[in-house]
């Protein structure tokens, strides 16, 4: 059975031009503040979006912050093509890796490999925000 992939649960990384085959523009050097990322509110929390496309060296990149409610998470264990960062900055839970899980909690961070299965779950009493960067070279 093929693995859902995040762009399914996360309708803001919902097909980059750059996948498509589209011409896209290259990201802008910028600075956002928090207020300035596109923002979506789900079901399981505030999904924000700073960046997403293509750069000098990458054909994607894409990066954002998840504040997940107590107890959610944003989507089953799943897997994509790009590699991926997660670094937790507020709140507790479980990251899954590779069917294995591991507590984590502020200047928690994750590498996972393309293609490889994982996760992350709010387990505390308060939101959990985690920012991620994702790329494909």
């Amino acid at each position: 059975m093929k693995q859902a992939t995040r762009r399914k649960f996360l309708p803001g990384l919902l097909a980059p031009a750059a996948l498509l085959g589209q011409a896209a523009k290259k990201l802008p050097d910028m600075t956002y503040n928090v207020g300035e990322a596109k923002e979506t509110k789900e079901t399981f929390g505030v999904h924000r979006v700073y960046f997403d496309g293509p750069t000098d060296q990458l054909k994607l990149m894409v990066s954002g912050s998840v504040t997940l409610n107590p107890g959610a998470t944003p989507h089953p264990p799943h897997q994509h093509e790009e590699e991926e960062f997660l670094l937790v900055t507020e709140g507790t839970g479980i990251i899954g890796l590779k069917g294995k899980d591991k507590k984590v909690g502020p200047g928690s961070m994750m590498y996972c490999a393309a293609n490889k299965s994982h996760d992350i779950r709010n387990t505390g009493k308060v939101p959990l925000t985690f920012f991620y960067y994702k790329w494909k070279a």
